[in-house]
């Protein structure tokens, strides 16, 4: 068996565009991988298409192997774009393994561990302006059968106008927020690099009446002995890594106990091969591990399967409000039952995508945005 193609469909769905990735073999087997990155999409497409010199024309056996010749493929080896197509290329080929063998892919790295898979509403409560939206948007995830949702209670034009304002206006949603889920569902926050160390300690001590389970990226990711120093003042654990892009870049944050909880993502973070290795990384430091996967139906698979074979695993988030769009593109979805994600059975990564459902959904050009520039005061 031979690899003969690599097929890219990019699209727009709700917020962002997905990058789908089809390797295709001689003997008519296939595999599907995602490289979405925002506003970089066609640069990761172009950069999977140069890998394709690498592997066409090869066995798809031995993805470990594979993995190491395309990350050394390049020079200059690392950076979003290219971290991106290599995961990408990895997971399609992970799905190729498993449907070669008859199992799933999770099989394969060791696991199950588990069954299901507890995971999170994420960007929840999106345009929620007052109390009363708070308390009803919380109560509708805990109707939808989640015992987690995350969202984010700060304004941006607010925090850059009037600190104190703002941190009030926050604390009044999170306890709105909180009386809406009732006492026992967990509410992340969303932080998006907007605060500042000592903001951020401002509003974690603020928001502590009512349990936030973690603060995502509170800071920039990039000074991890600063985010290990506010990992130490904040009465909170710190959740981040979605922007780290391989082992050796996790490496400082977890040797500096920079977090309790990290968030590789397999589309960006070089794919399975690479978060398995940040995981076992993890777990030598007694830190969970709570994937990113926040874009299409394969990314979220992936994870799964991850989840299933490590026994760090915490967490999944489900992009809820994209429930339909998945569903429309998938033939075998990722089933959600009462707030987890079931384990899948079929061979590979478990589903096909709909290639005409695809078709039908066009890409639109996406430019730089600075949402999240950070507030340095």
């Amino acid at each position: 068996m031979k690899i003969a193609s690599i097929r890219t469909f990019k699209f727009w769905v709700d917020w962002c565009n997905w990058l789908l990735v089809r390797v295709e073999t001689d003997e008519g087997l296939f595999g599907w991988g995602e490289g979405s990155l925002h506003g970089s999409i066609e640069s990761v497409e172009t950069a999977i298409h140069e890998l394709s010199a690498y592997l066409i024309g090869k066995d798809p056996l031995g993805v470990e192997r594979h993995w190491h010749g395309m990350y050394h493929a390049w020079r200059w080896r690392g950076g979003a774009v290219l971290m991106t197509a290599l995961a990408a290329l990895d997971l399609a080929l992970w799905d190729i393994e498993g449907k070669r063998l008859g199992v799933p892919v999770y099989r394969l790295l060791g696991g199950p561990y588990r069954e299901d898979f507890r995971c999170y509403a994420s960007h929840w409560l999106g345009g929620v302006q007052t109390p009363a939206e708070a308390e009803a948007g919380a109560r509708e995830a805990v109707r939808r059968g989640f015992t987690a949702f995350k969202w984010s209670p700060f304004n941006r034009r607010l925090l850059q106008e009037n600190e104190g304002q703002a941190l009030r206006r926050a604390t009044e949603l999170m306890e709105a927020t909180r009386a809406g889920a009732g006492p026992d569902p967990d509410i992340m926050i969303e932080c998006a690099e907007l605060l500042s160390p000592r903001t951020a300690v401002l509003a974690a001590q603020a928001l502590l009446p009512y349990r936030p389970y973690w603060f995502e990226e509170p800071i920039p990711f990039e000074n991890a002995r600063a985010m290990a120093q506010l990992q130490r003042d904040l009465p909170v654990p710190i959740a981040t890594g979605e922007r780290l892009l391989s082992r050796w870049e996790f490496r400082e944050l977890l040797e500096e106990q920079g977090c309790r909880i990290v968030q590789p993502d397999l589309m960006h973070a070089a794919g399975i091969t690479e978060c398995r290795r940040i995981a076992a990384l993890a777990d030598t430091h007694y830190v969970s591990v709570a994937p990113q996967n926040s874009e299409s139906p394969i990314e979220t698979l992936a994870a799964i399967h991850l989840a299933a074979s490590i026994p760090n695993f915490l967490i999944l988030e489900q992009m809820e409000n994209e429930q339909d769009a998945r569903n429309r593109i998938c033939t075998d979805p990722p089933l959600i039952d009462r707030g987890h994600f079931t384990l899948p059975t079929k061979p590979g990564l478990g589903t096909d995508i709909h290639l005409d459902a695809v078709a039908e959904l066009s890409f639109k050009p996406q430019g730089v945005s600075n949402s999240t520039e950070s507030l340095w005061r």
